[in-house]
């Protein structure tokens, strides 16, 4: 059980965003012919010959709207058995077992190529512009500067569309209309349809596209049939070469800030990776980025030139900007993503039409920018959950003796200058945590509707003699450099005044050759796993602390067996009182064999040991924070 942190409600708004019925009309013009309903279904097995759905006639169409056509489709057609089977036709779809692996995806088209032969297959292409696209890259920030802008937008009346990478539990994350995952009924109609769509046509020169290609038009399919009055879509990897590139005429486009990061692709200098980024300027469409190094910037400031791009550098957001208000999510790094997406936002309204219709005679921030603003959500970014798992009936247990004893602070960052930021925030948050601690009563239980989903925050029980324990939890993939991450993480830290008890190394349970559901079983073994790339990080770690080698076990192929597993007592309850921080500043870190077994002892521990609260900072890897958040769900 789960007990969200809100930091819309810490803000002292208490009511929820009322349901805005559109009493103007909208310049915006949409010509949607294509049919909502599956070409065809698959049946138990994923073979060319699958069953034709009925086709309804396109005078039909009109009359209805497409949700409901999709609900009277779905009782007839129910689909709930074949979600796992969807999860496994995706998996088919990835090239590569290891991110730094090249895809290698044969025929005579080059990659841009068949992204626009699937678009023709689909029927989609003749529609893109009728989604009236933002279209944001970027190193930092992209994904917090869409959730921004589809929220302002959707404040401000809109039908939104937010396709944004990667997802953290279930893949339906990544489709988000009017602020909501879309729906597993939903999903399982647009993807068969287009999965047997582009599965009829497959010839030795287009092969089916590979996964994120796939979900791309997947992406581009959902909104036309949603008919979203717009679609904002966050840039997967780079930019020029960028499946979702293939978007021909966006409203605006965005490049939110740059750092080094997925050098084995983008290059090795940040100029380089700056004209990747840039690769998403369309002649003529207006763009805004953030300020940004003076080596990017010349990069940015040149594509821009050769393309004519009106360019415009948005200013950072500022408190005084927000009426007393706070941005919802976390971070002063956020006030440069806001300030990107209100640009990105007026200039939408703007060149759609609608910006006088609707504001007219309001400030340069409206009140529905600031809804928006102070209710975007985004997981797995600075977020803070307390954990409150009851092993007797798996449900929310509030108790003087465990309310706030596991918190987890949960941020994706892996490059390092997002390492920076969240080694900032951390050291932030846990020491507003402990004052604030003192002020709330475990009765402090309040509900806020935001966002689209119900969420909780609960205060915990005054607990100023409780004994602290920061505690790290940390994976990378190999691409990543964690010689630099590491260092950065220690000396941020370190500046602020924040020390760790622990630092724990623990695989991930995320694969790279299989998507995974929501509901997919989390894998239980702890034998026989390759742990050689935990042992490296601990080693590096402790080289980090001590300025020299220790004798931390490490070998290339070193697995974890029964007779090696660590017990709680080795790597929690060895006691460290008689060092100070600076001396045991994680002198003491363990590499763990599996991370279910690891959120167990965790748990164990807070609830043998009364006197203590523990805060974990989970961080290195977006899908080591999105498995923690599976397992914690549990």
């Amino acid at each position: 059980m789960l007990i969200y942190v809100n930091n819309y409600l810490k803000c002292g708004v208490f009511e929820a965003s009322p349901l805005h019925k559109r009493d103007f009309q909208f310049s915006i013009k949409r010509k949607w012919s294509l049919t909502c309903l599956p070409a065809s279904l698959p049946g138990r097995h994923l073979t060319r010959n699958s069953v034709r759905s009925a086709k309804m006639s396109s005078q039909i169409m009109e009359k209805m709207e497409c949700n409901v056509v999709v609900k009277e489709y779905l009782q007839d057609h129910p689909l709930s058995y074949s979600y796992e089977a969807a999860m496994e036709a995706l998996s088919s779809l990835i090239t590569r077992k290891n991110r730094g692996d090249k895809s290698s995806i044969g025929g005579k088209y080059g990659k841009m190529q068949r992204m626009s032969e699937y678009l023709k297959i689909l029927g989609l292409e003749e529609h893109l512009d009728g989604l009236k696209i933002i279209h944001v890259a970027g190193t930092k920030g992209k994904g917090s500067t869409c959730t921004f802008c589809e929220a302002i937008l959707r404040e401000c009346g809109f039908q939104t569309g937010l396709f944004t990478s990667p997802h953290l539990i279930d893949v339906r994350e990544r489709f988000r209309i009017n602020g909501l995952d879309i729906s597993e009924d939903k999903f399982l109609l647009y993807f068969w349809d287009c999965w047997n769509q582009l599965k009829e046509k497959v010839t030795e020169h287009l092969p089916m596209p590979p996964l994120f290609q796939f979900l791309t038009v997947l992406a581009f399919k959902i909104f036309i049939c949603e008919k979203v009055d717009v679609a904002i879509i966050e840039v997967g990897l780079g930019g020029k070469r960028d499946s979702t590139n293939v978007i021909e005429r966006p409203v605006v486009c965005g490049i939110s800030s740059l750092g080094m990061d997925h050098t084995e692709t983008l290059g090795n200098t940040l100029g380089e990776i700056a004209s990747h980024k840039a690769g998403i300027f369309k002649p003529q469409i207006p763009a805004f980025t953030v300020p940004q190094l003076s080596e990017a910037m010349d990069a940015i400031l040149q594509r821009a030139h050769e393309l004519k791009v009106p360019l415009k550098v948005a200013a950072p957001l500022e408190n005084k900007n927000l009426d007393g208000l706070k941005l919802s999510l976390s971070g002063d790094h956020q006030f440069i993503n806001a300030g990107l997406a209100v640009s990105l936002c007026k200039c939408w309204l703007q060149r759609t039409g609608n910006w006088e219709k609707l504001f007219q005679n309001e400030a340069d921030l409206p009140v529905s920018f600031l809804r928006g603003l102070s209710t975007a959500q985004i997981s797995g970014r600075a977020q803070i959950v307390y954990d409150t798992y009851s092993e007797s009936n798996n449900t929310l247990k509030l108790s003087s003796s465990s309310c706030g004893d596991l918190i987890f602070y949960l941020d994706g960052a892996h490059s390092p200058e997002s390492m920076e930021v969240c080694a900032k925030w951390f050291s932030s948050a846990v020491k507003g945590n402990n004052k604030s601690s003192s002020s709330f009563k475990v009765e402090d239980l309040e509900e806020v509707w935001g966002n689209g989903h119900i969420q909780q925050e609960i205060g915990s029980m005054k607990e100023s003699e409780k004994q602290l324990q920061q505690i790290l939890l940390f994976n990378c993939m190999d691409v990543r450099d964690p010689q630099i991450l590491l260092p950065r993480l220690v000396s941020t830290c370190a500046s602020s005044g924040t020390y760790f008890a622990k630092a724990l190394f623990v695989p991930s349970m995320s694969t790279y050759n299989k998507v995974t559901s929501g509901a997919s079983v989390i894998p239980s073994d702890v034998c026989g796993r390759d742990l050689s790339w935990q042992f490296y990080l601990q080693r590096l770690w402790e080289k980090i602390i001590h300025g020299k080698e220790v004798g931390t076990f490490h070998d290339k192929g070193a697995r974890m067996d029964n007779a090696t597993i660590l017990t709680p007592h080795e790597f929690l309850y060895e006691d460290a009182s008689h060092c100070s921080p600076e001396d045991n500043y994680f002198a003491c870190s363990a590499v763990m064999p599996s991370l279910p077994l690891t959120i167990k002892w965790l748990r164990d521990f807070v609830k043998e040991n009364p006197s203590m609260k523990v805060q974990v900072l989970v961080t290195g890897s977006l899908h080591l924070v999105g498995d923690v958040l599976k397992l914690l769900k549990r």
